[in-house]
């Protein structure tokens, strides 16, 4: 398939977007709600599928990122546009569960216009020169299984724009000074305060300028009486993950140096901390209202210290640790920020990190794809698995630890020639814990996130760009290294794997994380491991 143009002539933007918004939405809609029409069709593939509460047929082209869905009436094809598609998808399932749900296809439509305001502010911007951040900001489509990815709660552009990674955004953080007796922490949160200087009798607290904004009514009083005052801001820049609420801290911002330096190891180390800080940001993005929940901070520093043990005793991988939170008592969830681990200290020698989910991204978005790039494709591919699986695997047969291993949570260090060499995952919030979750659960949860989500869908990108690689039999033949874990034998001979309804999970509004899966085929049960590099 031809990639969609990230940086389309001003004309072509609403094309462009369309086909952004469409192809996700249509990888929801025929996986959860079609079939394939036809012999010799893969449940998965993009040829004509039937919908199977209505009957109707519909057609697409191309296979990871779908694009031009027509209709079947009348004996005709019919070409749809993205409004027409999340029509088509709303009926659908109106007729599938019973249930109206008109939020949903606002909010299909809020991230397809979200998906034109970043192509415009691209087509006018500038590229940042660090190749990570570029990777961070790349992901114009995003999510390739989620019916409105790029969706920012429905507000006007100008509220959300100057934060948003897909436009490049780069900015200040607000300082705020909290009053010491009503100071929440745990953990190691010290990195905080060389972010600036609180005056005697408070502590300083950075704030995302959108929360501020998004919450800045419910905060009066805590001005007012003095419990909360404005300090100002960062004398650098900070920029925004792919996770938007997500930032990164370069090490030279934190004395008023220039921001958006190179995050290759080792020169990148300084002598003052980097660092991420995840904020609340309340605002639904994908499947949840992004804030830091009471309940999750407060079982943070157990769950990061049992990711940091395992990864410690593991050979290979790396934990990116989320050292711990600062927050007001009086705005527990509004106000709270969490310490993440920089890269400089953390990066292999000699590598440039890059996100895992860039590498799914169209190549006009990122360029820099080392996957694309590479000369040695089978050996790129073999060394991406024997850097993302084993530590994900490890951790939970020998410690019990149930890593989100989803594309954004994971980095891949490459050296000079653009191959992987190194794992960083990260994110207590999604780790779950043995025994809190069964083992049957957590594995379950494992498979999807990191062989569903992760390695699929980057295998996925491996066969387009490079027809010739067996990425399932390179697939099997890591797994069966691994046959010591209980779970990996009968994984390898799965019919099926599971493969999460995030469009069936929204229109039903179940709660965010309760994932639910249905079965999809398993596509390395019958592969040949002499693929495996």
């Amino acid at each position: 398939m031809d990639p969609v143009d990230a940086n389309p002539p001003r004309a072509d933007i609403g094309t462009a977007a369309d086909a952004h918004a469409a192809a996700p939405l249509l990888n929801c809609l025929l996986r959860e709600a079609g079939e394939p029409v036809g012999p010799g069709v893969h449940p998965l593939g993009p040829g004509v599928h039937r919908l199977t509460a209505s009957g109707r047929l519909l057609r697409a082209r191309g296979t990871r990122r779908p694009t031009a869905p027509e209709v079947r009436a009348d004996g005709t094809w019919h070409r749809l546009t993205h409004a027409e598609l999340v029509d088509l998808t709303a009926g659908e399932l109106l007729l599938r569960t019973g249930l109206a749900n008109p939020g949903l296809p606002a909010e299909m439509l809020d991230s397809r216009a979200a998906v034109a305001a970043f192509l415009t502010a691209r087509a006018r911007a500038t590229p940042p020169e660090d190749p990570y951040r570029r990777s961070e900001q790349s992901l114009i489509t995003g999510h390739p299984y989620h019916p409105a990815p790029k969706a920012r709660g429905g507000g006007p552009a100008a509220a959300w724009l100057p934060y948003a990674p897909e436009a490049y955004a780069g900015f200040p953080l607000t300082l705020l000074g909290i009053r010491e007796d009503t100071v929440v922490e745990e953990g190691d949160t010290t990195a905080l305060d060389t972010l600036g200087t609180a005056p005697p009798g408070y502590r300083l607290l950075p704030a995302h300028p959108w929360q501020l904004d998004l919450v800045g009514e419910t905060l009066a009083e805590a001005f007012a009486d003095g419990r909360l005052i404005r300090l100002g801001h960062t004398t650098g820049e900070v920029w925004p993950t792919a996770a938007i609420r997500t930032v990164y801290v370069p090490g030279e911002t934190l004395r008023g140096g220039p921001g958006g330096a190179a995050r290759t190891a080792p020169e990148a180390a300084s002598s003052e901390p980097d660092l991420f800080l995840k904020f609340s940001l309340d605002v639904r993005i994908t499947n949840d209202v992004r804030r830091l929940w009471r309940h999750d901070l407060l079982k943070l520093c157990r769950t990061d210290a049992a990711a940091r043990a395992a990864f410690a005793a593991l050979p290979g991988g790396t934990w990116l640790s989320d050292r711990g939170y600062r927050t007001a008592a009086f705005a527990f969830e509004e106000l709270a920020v969490l310490v993440r681990d920089g890269l400089a200290r953390r990066l292999a020698p000699g590598t440039t990190a890059v996100l895992g989910a860039a590498l799914t991204e169209d190549t006009v978005a990122f360029p820099d794809n080392p996957l694309v790039r590479t000369a040695a494709p089978d050996a790129w591919w073999g060394a991406y698995l024997r850097a993302v699986v084993p530590p994900a695997l490890g951790a939970f047969h020998h410690h019990g630890v149930v890593l989100e291993a989803h594309l954004q949570n994971t980095l891949v260090a490459c050296d000079p020639a653009g191959t992987p060499v190194q794992v960083l995952y990260r994110d207590a919030e999604g780790v779950k814990l043995l025994p809190d979750v069964t083992r049957e659960a957590g594995w379950e949860r494992l498979v999807y996130c990191l062989f569903v989500n992760n390695v699929l869908e980057v295998a996925a990108a491996v066969a387009e760009h490079h027809p010739g690689v067996d990425v399932w039999g390179a697939v099997r033949g890591e797994l069966e290294r691994h046959r010591e874990v209980p779970g990996v034998e009968e994984l390898l001979d799965a019919p099926t794997l599971p493969g999460k309804t995030n469009l069936l999970l929204r229109w039903t509004r179940a709660d965010g994380a309760d994932a639910r899966y249905l079965p999809l085929p398993n596509p390395f049960r019958h592969a040949d491991r002499s693929g495996a590099a």
